[in-house]
């Protein structure tokens, strides 16, 4: 049955019976908790491994399908199968694709053919939207740029039937100053209301990664973030796939992960500013070292 959006709401302070930001925050720190707070495990060398995905079967409720829609922070060494690798290691069949292009923001792919071609290709059970790295954290971009194409394509994803995830982002490790956002805490402060607010809209859930990393700064030597102060490492690309594992299954991405395969190719950040899209669908594995119930990493 397809899903529908059941209220329609302008911003935090009209929800009415919704829950208030307070409420939101504790709800999303509870998910990046489960993801990170389990202690920290080290990442062995990525293993490429091809897995077979859902297949044919379209109505099989025990196979998962994602489909992510973002930029470098979703292709940077590989989110999506990451997330697979995960999620076949919890016992979870996936079925994942990606369409990301360096730089794009919900604008551009609201305006992709290549987006809506992969968002009605078949019947996702989540697709994901990541806003372009800067624009959640300042209202008046927010407002003329991110919000439209959001609800554009939130609509889109409710009326073919699949549920709409935002990827709720990290901040840039100094901040953005030159908008008045002048360290990492002012601006992942920002970029949390930008994107609770239109989540609360639309209905939808949020995956809260800049949570879980706002969680792991707490850690010596946490290792997030390449040397642009921008793209995730390994480690932090690792770490988003906890909390897409926490958000989409419910349950600690610890819980039945040990040894195993994980899957992943690493990619930095150094073509980011070219025009890559990259669109396929998969289910990987990666060599991952962890004690048990522990699904939080280390710099890589």
């Amino acid at each position: 049955m397809p899903y529908h959006k059941a209220v329609t709401t302008t911003s935090l302070a009209s929800m009415g019976r919704m829950m208030s930001r307070d409420a939101w925050m504790t709800k999303l720190k509870w998910t990046a908790v489960i993801a990170a707070v389990f202690g920290l495990v080290a990442l062995s060398a990525l293993v490429i491994q091809g897995q077979q995905g859902c297949g044919d079967q379209t109505g099989a409720s025990s196979c998962t399908r994602v489909l992510f829609i973002g930029n470098s922070y979703t292709y940077v060494n590989d989110l999506p199968a990451m997330f697979a690798g995960l999620a076949r290691s919890g016992g979870h069949r996936v079925e994942t694709a990606m369409v990301a292009e360096g730089g794009a923001t919900l604008a551009d792919n609201a305006a992709s053919a290549a987006a809506s071609a992969a968002i009605t290709s078949k019947k996702w059970d989540v697709v994901v939207l990541q806003e372009q790295s800067e624009i959640p954290s300042v209202e008046q971009f927010r407002q003329s740029e991110m919000y439209p194409a959001a609800r554009r394509l939130a609509d889109t994803i409710y009326r073919h039937g699949s549920r709409p995830v935002f990827f709720l982002t990290w901040a840039h490790r100094d901040g953005w100053p030159e908008n008045g956002l002048p360290d990492y805490v002012s601006m992942q402060s920002a970029i949390d209301d930008g994107y609770l607010a239109i989540a609360a809209e639309e209905q939808a859930a949020v995956a809260p990664v800049g949570v879980a990393w706002s969680t792991m700064l707490n850690q010596p030597h946490p290792g997030l973030w390449q040397d642009d102060g921008s793209h995730p490492t390994t480690a932090g690309t690792y770490l988003a796939a906890c909390v897409f594992y926490a958000t989409i299954f419910h349950q600690s991405p610890g819980a039945r992960l040990s040894r195993g395969s994980f899957g992943g190719r690493r990619r930095d950040a150094s073509n980011h500013r070219g025009r890559h899209r990259a669109q396929r669908s998969e289910e990987m594995g990666v060599g991952l070292r962890a004690r048990p119930g522990r699904c939080v990493t280390t710099g890589a």
